[in-house]
């Protein structure tokens, strides 16, 4: 008797197809690691042979991430394809950590965000029902407007440069259609780089001649714990859980697998944690699982895990080798920062879609959305409230993104619970990424 057909996401495609379909799912992310870089470089103002490797790094991390979701090894990896990405808002949880507490302390913030969710995946259940869409959409949309604060500043020192890669970038998105489209944003760094070199705009100079990139363990010293610091991250850690979900059953759907969050999720999310790990040892932020990739996998009908495991493995090839990473880390620092406001841009609509997932006719749902914004965007634009606070105080409310995020857990928990009406809490997880 014949053999039956594997399931379309057991599917193995021959190489000459197998390969440019990979290719295609690396261009339509390889702008959200770039980003993160330049963000986290600029920040800490490292010099450019260090930004090169912390590229290097996290592209390796990108590369690692979706070899293991799309193979999936002693229950880390949910089979399904993914590709791997550093936390958006992570990446500015980080860059805050960094600039208030020293690198070496958000790095060990990294590691204990990873730690911590590998210990409560065994609760996943008990704890994905205080994220419901009503709790991430305030605070995606108070990560998206903390990440704009964060990233305006790559942008001032080029203001021509900027307003060229994100016009280009709307451009794309208003023109293009399908893959290309989710191309818009390598599109307008294209245009902004191609900007820089008939205007003559400085390159960033990256030294070094070789061909193997190799990145560095450590880079910012030893790792320093700090469970009061680290605060803003685990939360951040805690919340993916929901994106995880959201992002599993949905690819699970795009593939035509029967969604088993029960079984997928602590898988997808313990191979974030995985990569996180290896992020906090090489001087990276929180990796997650990105959706970037299932609108290609909706759009192209190739549903083959071994197509993401091949973009991983370019990926990899790609932080490996030193004159790809020389090359992207030489961009004008303009450049980078105005792909970075559209993406942060984005971040924020998400978290208004969110949103109107949301009754916002509900008293309840409104009082929550406010202070959560209140509480989220008030260290953003009045910082001097916080300076007469303990520092533990000025650590935990200070910064916008886990202020928003605990004040929306606790409120929607306590709301759901006492308040006019007593809503019953949303289950559903969120499908979009707050992470892109």
């Amino acid at each position: 008797m014949a053999a039956s057909a594997p399931d379309a996401v057991d599917e193995r495609l021959p190489l000459g197809r197998l390969l440019p379909l990979a290719a295609q799912h690396v261009l339509a992310m390889i702008a959200a690691p770039v980003s993160t870089v330049f963000l986290i470089a600029t920040g800490l103002r490292l010099p450019a042979d260090r930004t090169a490797a912390l590229l290097s790094a996290t592209l390796l991390l990108c590369g690692a991430g979706a070899l293991l979701q799309s193979f999936g090894v002693l229950r880390t990896g949910s089979r399904l394809p993914f590709v791997m990405l550093p936390g958006g808002a992570a990446a500015a949880l980080f860059l805050r950590t960094a600039q208030e507490h020293g690198a070496a302390t958000a790095s060990g913030s990294v590691l204990l965000a990873a730690a911590l969710l590998l210990a409560v995946l065994p609760l996943y259940r008990r704890i994905v029902r205080f994220f419901p869409p009503l709790v991430m959409g305030a605070t995606v949309l108070v990560i998206g407007v903390n990440m704009i604060d964060v990233a305006a500043p790559m942008a001032v020192g080029g203001t021509g440069l900027a307003v060229v890669t994100i016009a280009a970038t709307a451009l794309g998105f208003l023109l293009l259609r399908g893959v290309w489209r989710q191309l818009s944003v390598l599109l307008g760094m294209a245009v902004g780089t191609l900007t820089a070199v008939l205007t003559g705009a400085p390159f960033h100079h990256v030294p070094g001649g070789g061909v193997l990139a190799l990145p560095r363990l450590f880079p910012y010293g030893a790792p320093h714990f700090d469970l009061l610091a680290a605060l803003p991250l685990m939360v951040f850690a805690l919340a993916s859980l929901a994106e995880a979900t959201g992002q599993t059953v949905l690819n699970s759907e795009a593939v035509g697998r029967t969604p088993d969050p029960a079984r997928d999720v602590p898988r997808t999310a313990r191979a974030d944690a995985v990569a996180s790990l290896g992020a906090g040892l090489l001087g990276g932020t929180v990796m997650v699982t990105s959706a970037e990739n299932i609108g290609i996998v909706q759009l192209t009908g190739v549903r083959s895990r071994f197509v993401t495991a091949g973009a991983g493995g370019l990926l990899v090839l790609g932080g490996l080798c030193a004159p790809v990473t020389r090359l992207l880390a030489a961009l004008p620092t303009p450049v980078v920062g105005g792909a970075s406001l559209v993406i942060y841009a984005v971040i924020a609509a998400m978290g208004i879609g969110l949103l109107r997932r949301t009754d916002l006719a509900d008293r309840g749902a409104v009082t929550v959305v406010a202070l959560t914004l209140l509480a989220g965007l008030l260290p953003v634009l009045a910082p001097e409230w916080y300076r007469p606070l303990p520092d533990w105080a000025r650590t935990l409310f200070g910064s916008g993104v886990p202020a928003a995020a605990l004040t929306a857990v606790v409120l929607s928990a306590l709301f759901a619970r006492w308040g006019p009406g007593r809503r019953r809490p949303v289950q559903d997880a969120p499908r979009v990424s707050p992470s892109s």
